[in-house]
Parts: structure tokens; sequence; C-alpha cells
């Protein structure tokens, strides 16, 4: 988390809404392990990793649904047949991400 800090105290300090994003499982060749962050703003900053780039995006539009709602969600990222040209991890990898609302201390 120290590598995301200064961005979210930035962020924090311009009353950016802010979602946390952290790995909490990982499995197979997933790029990142658990306990990797990934903070997003509403307004498209992003600081951290979750996947190496690859799910990202997805991260972050699940996250602005999260602070749309207020509530925190568990997702799955990885890779099948079936999902092979959805967003997935091309590595082979799975995760699953905890998105919730970031309301550090001021």
């Amino acid at each position: 988390m120290r590598d995301i800090l200064e961005d979210v105290k930035t962020w924090r300090d311009a009353s950016e809404e802010i979602a946390l994003a952290t790995v909490v499982k990982a499995s197979g060749s997933a790029p990142r392990r658990p306990g990797a962050k990934l903070a997003v703003t509403r307004s498209g900053r992003m600081s951290g990793s979750v996947s190496g780039g690859c799910v990202e995006g997805a991260v972050f539009e699940k996250a602005v649904e999260v602070l749309d709602s207020g509530k925190p969600e568990l997702v799955h990222y990885g890779i099948s047949d079936e999902m092979a040209w959805d967003v997935g991890l091309s590595c082979g990898g799975q995760i699953d991400v905890f998105i919730e609302p970031f309301e550090g201390d001021r």
C-alpha cells in the first residue's frame, strides 16, 4: 500500500472520491499476489496494480459502481474457454479482488 499512499493523500486533499481494490486471493500464474492494491478515483486517476494491467480497466468500472452504491464487492477474474475474449487474465491465473469505497481518516 505504501506505493499508493502519496497519491491517495493527494486525492483526499483534493476531495476526490476514492475506491480501493485489494487482491484477496490469487492462484495459478496470477501476476499480483494477495495484498496488492489499486486505488482509483471517480475522475479516472489510478495508482497501484492488481493484475499488471490485464483487468485494471474492468476493476475501474466496478470501482465506480462501488462508489455509486457505497457497497463493497468481491469480484473474481480469471480465464476460461468461454470467456477467452472477455476481460480476464491472459496468464492463466485467477484473482479475487475486494473493491471498497476508501474512507480513511483525514
